[in-house]
């Protein structure tokens, strides 16, 4: 299956990630989500460098849930200019991406 997909949500706090990643699955935007404390964000923002802390929410879905799964996030970001990335899973265990794909539907 290459239709699995990785998106990358930098958020303020860790309990932020969480709260995104929850609602993610329950609405079965996301098979799962993995919250990585401890991140340091440098960045320019309106003209300024900004060094600050951050948490990663790793949010596995497919192609066909991101746009929903985008939005999602969106709604629920504090952030003005949130980071939803979607990398591509160029391969996996097969089982683990039939996983990803039926908790999605």
């Amino acid at each position: 299956m290459r239709d699995a997909i990785v998106v990358l949500v930098t958020t303020p706090t860790p309990e932020r990630a969480a709260e995104i990643a929850r609602a993610a699955v329950e609405e079965r935007l996301a098979a799962c989500g993995n919250v990585v404390p401890g991140l340091r964000s440098i960045y320019r923002w309106e003209g300024e460098i900004h060094d600050d802390a951050e948490a990663l929410l790793v949010l596995k879905t497919t192609r066909g849930r991101f746009e929903a799964l985008r939005e999602r996030v969106l709604s629920l970001h504090p952030y003005d200019l949130p980071e939803v990335i979607a990398l591509p899973v160029e391969a996996g265990s097969a089982p683990y991406l039939a996983w990803i794909a039926a908790e999605t539907r």
